[in-house]
């Protein structure tokens, strides 16, 4: 178990190798510039991720997918009315606008995917609660009387993750957020089509 000052260290050491990676894509990105940026030395790096680059980068993807839920907070646990669905568009809108084309999670499962089953569990589990999380506003909403109860709430919030997802993938390609904001735009236009009676 890291003691406080170590968690500190193991921390600072992620935070500088996720900026190298957003600065420099993750090809780019050896443990020698995450050392200079986190000013620790390589046998610091190797006592907090012995098994070297690979698992540092999966300590950021690690982070990187805890960033996803956080940057859509408070707006994704109050999903109970449509003007809190609208600010919970703009706030996920927002977070990739900023993001821009690169997209350190995405290239980080990218790269480590191919070869390790963690990557992907990191990418499962952060798409799971996600879901999850949109599934339980819909829920909300049934039971408020916003949304018909017998709209498939698990399917619809798997269509609202998935239609971000096309969004922020073709944002990464184009520059644009215009297919992200309309692909979110029609799911809560959907949702709200289904008001219950």
């Amino acid at each position: 178990m890291l003691t406080k000052k170590g968690s500190a260290t193991r921390q600072r050491i992620i935070e500088a190798a996720a900026t190298e990676i957003r600065e420099r894509g993750v090809g780019n990105v050896t443990l020698d510039d995450v050392g200079r940026r986190s000013n620790t030395g390589k046998s610091q790096l190797f006592h907090y991720f012995p098994e070297g680059r690979e698992q540092l980068l999966l300590a950021v993807a690690q982070r990187e997918a805890d960033r996803v839920i956080e940057d859509q907070e408070p707006y994704l646990s109050g999903l109970t009315s449509w003007d809190a669905w609208r600010q919970w568009r703009d706030a996920v809108v927002e977070r990739y606008r900023r993001q821009g084309v690169n997209c350190p999670l995405g290239a980080l499962t990218t790269e480590i995917n191919r070869r390790t089953p963690a990557a992907r569990e990191v990418t499962r589990q952060l798409f799971e609660q996600w879901r999850h999380r949109v599934e339980i506003g819909i829920r909300e909403m049934q039971g408020l009387g916003h949304i018909d109860p017998a709209l498939d709430a698990s399917a619809a919030a798997s269509a609202v993750i998935a239609a971000i997802q096309g969004g922020v993938v073709i944002l990464m390609t184009t520059g644009s957020s215009q297919h992200l904001e309309a692909a979110l735009d029609f799911c809560l236009d959907h949702l709200a089509w289904f008001r219950a009676a």
